[in-house]
């Protein structure tokens, strides 16, 4: 998947107190889709690389879904994975203080022949610890990867981003993988191979 070609940044950062939390560098803390609209079942559209910079302009009210500009028009990330220097701290855009104002922008129309899975998204994904160290990311031989793509799975959809050393919840079935350690499920769209013990997502077919 290529990354996304995001416009030159401009402009100080905000202040801690009172900032107004919009049109804000921020960066990736790790490899984050990017949705072509506010939710897991939209399709994706790129990725931003951990320690890739975006310009933030702004989050739907009482959602972690954000925008970000880019040179075809919004993207939308998940705020758990992208961080801003606040009064000279990285602060992630989700857990922001109080008084930091964020612009808040509406949901897109949903294209023609969208189907809401809001019934089925029962659970979340817990995103753990940012920038954690704990878990060892895996690259998988080509016959693995042939394996989850050529049986796909029945999709699971989960409130949060499909992120690596994200933890799954116990109520998602993995499938196995004859003769190899990881199982595999499909996320939000996407192929992943977990960590049966932990259920931490160790690598995610792009």
């Amino acid at each position: 998947m290529k990354k996304l070609v995001l416009p030159v940044l401009a402009g100080a950062l905000v202040a801690l107190s009172g900032a107004a939390f919009a049109e804000t560098p921020v960066s990736a803390v790790t490899d984050l889709n990017v949705r072509a609209g506010p939710g897991p079942q939209y399709p994706v559209i790129g990725m931003l690389a951990a320690g890739q910079s975006a310009t933030l302009t702004g989050c739907l009210e009482n959602s972690k879904w954000c925008t970000i500009a880019e040179a075809n028009g919004p993207a939308w990330v998940y705020s758990d994975y992208v961080v801003a220097d606040l009064g000279g701290s990285r602060v992630i855009v989700s857990q922001r203080p109080a008084d930091v104002d964020i612009a808040i922008v509406e949901a897109p129309p949903p294209p023609e022949g969208f189907v809401s899975i809001d019934d089925q998204v029962t659970s979340s994904i817990s995103a753990g610890p940012v920038e954690d160290t704990t878990y060892v990311p895996i690259d998988p031989p080509a016959e693995v990867r042939t394996y989850i793509t050529r049986r796909p799975a029945e999709p699971v959809y989960l409130d949060g981003e499909v992120v690596r050393g994200a933890t799954l919840p116990d109520t998602v079935v993995l499938q196995s993988i004859p003769d190899y350690d990881y199982d595999y499920v499909y996320v939000n769209g996407q192929p992943v191979l977990v960590e049966p013990q932990s259920r931490r997502i160790v690598y995610i077919e792009r």
